[in-house]
């Protein structure tokens, strides 16, 4: 998967993310819970085109590193959001193994960029 394709598929999650929020009752809980979500879940996106325009190697591993921390947040939330009994897990389901293959995706992109970067 090319930078442009990985860019797309974490827009994507992102927009995901924020329906799901929408759907979320606005009682305290949910409310505070969805907005822990829309944080991580959206900011995959926004650090990986950050990252993309790092100023330099360490720069660009680094944000990697911020990219799957709040995609594993994002995760973590998703399983509350499920053992909460909040939504059912067939409606967080394809999003739970969206987030898994960017992190994974993310992972791979940067132990390679270390292995270079050492090089």
């Amino acid at each position: 998967m090319d930078s442009e394709d990985l860019k797309l598929k974490t827009k994507k999650f992102a927009l995901r993310i924020i329906k799901l929020t929408k759907a979320l009752n606005r009682d305290n809980v949910e409310r505070r819970i969805g907005d822990q979500v829309l944080r991580s879940g959206t900011s995959v996106a926004s650090n990986y085109r950050a990252a993309l325009r790092g100023k330099s190697r360490s720069d660009f591993i680094s944000k990697l590193g911020t990219i799957i921390e709040e995609g594993d947040e994002t995760m973590f939330w998703l399983e509350v959001i499920v053992e909460a009994g909040i939504l059912e897990k067939r409606m967080v389901s394809d999003l739970y193994k969206e987030a898994n293959e960017i992190v994974s995706i993310v992972v791979k992109t940067r132990d390679t960029a270390l292995k270079n970067h050492k090089s």
